[in-house]
C-alpha cells in the first residue's frame, strides 16, 4: 500500500504530546516525548488498520494531505507528517 496518511502532533514537554490520524477516527496516541508519541501513533495505526482488515471493514483511503486547507489545526499543533500504511504496519 502506498497511500500516505497525515499524522498531527500536538502538545508540549510541560504536559505531554498527542498524535492523531484525521483519516482514521479514533486512532490516537499520547507520550512524554515527541519520539515516543510518534512510535506509539505508528503502533496505533498498525493495530487500527489490522483490526479493520480483520473485521472486514473497508480501510479508508487517505483524503487529508499536507498543506490541505481542510486540515484544521489547533494552536497546540506542533507538527504534521505523512506516513505510509506500510510503514505504520511495520512499526
Amino acid at each position: 500500500m502506498t497511500d500516505r496518511y497525515v499524522i498531527v502532533l500536538e502538545g508540549d514537554a510541560a504536559t505531554n504530546y498527542s498524535a492523531y490520524v484525521p483519516d482514521l477516527p479514533g486512532c490516537v496516541a499520547t507520550g512524554a516525548t515527541i519520539e515516543e508519541t510518534v512510535r506509539l501513533i505508528r503502533e496505533a495505526m498498525a493495530l487500527h488498520l489490522a483490526a479493520m482488515r480483520r473485521d472486514g471493514d473497508p480501510v479508508p483511503a487517505p483524503t487529508v494531505r499536507l498543506g490541505d486547507p481542510a486540515l484544521e489545526l489547533t494552536e497546540d499543533a506542533i507538527g504534521v507528517v505523512e506516513v505510509t500504511a506500510a510503514v505504520a504496519l511495520a512499526a
